[in-house]
C-alpha cells in the first residue's frame, strides 16, 4: 500500500471537503472520517489505501480552509476537538451554536452528529448581514 501524505490532486480534494463542510447545519458536527467517507477515492487510489489516509487528508483540507467555512463543526472520531492551535476557539464557537461537551471534553455524536442529509427540523445559522 503506497503512502499518501496528501491526495493526488490536493486542491480538487480540498474543494470537495469544503463543499461538504458548508452543508453541516448550525449546531451539528461531523468527523474527519465521516467527511472522508462521503467523498469517493481519487482516481488511482485503492479503497483500502483511501480508507487509511482520507481522514488525515480531510484534516489537511481543514487546516487550509477558506475563512468563510464553518471549520469548527469538524471534530475527531472520539467526539473531541483535536489538540492544536485554535482548539479553544473551536470549542467556544461550537458552544455558541448550542453544542454541549461532557466532562471529558467530548461531544455526543448521536445527539449533535450530522447524518450527511439536510435536516429541516433543526435551526439554521442566522444570517450574518
Amino acid at each position: 500500500m503506497p503512502a499518501y501524505a496528501s491526495p493526488p490532486n490536493p486542491q480538487a480534494y480540498y474543494e470537495q471537503v469544503w463543499n461538504l463542510v458548508r452543508q453541516i447545519p448550525f449546531g451539528k458536527v461531523a468527523t474527519y472520517g465521516q467527511i472522508a467517507k462521503m467523498i469517493p477515492p481519487p482516481d488511482g487510489v485503492e479503497l483500502e489505501t483511501y480508507a487509511a489516509f482520507a481522514p488525515r487528508w480531510v484534516g489537511g483540507a481543514m487546516a487550509a480552509c477558506p475563512d468563510d467555512l464553518p471549520w469548527q463543526r469538524v471534530i475527531n472520531s472520539q467526539g473531541k476537538i483535536s489538540e492544536r492551535a485554535g482548539a479553544e476557539k473551536q470549542r467556544q464557537l461550537l458552544e455558541q451554536e448550542g453544542v454541549e461537551f461532557d466532562a471529558k471534553g467530548r461531544v455526543d455524536l448521536k445527539k449533535y452528529g450530522w447524518s450527511g442529509k439536510s435536516d429541516d427540523d433543526i435551526p439554521q445559522q442566522p444570517a450574518l448581514f
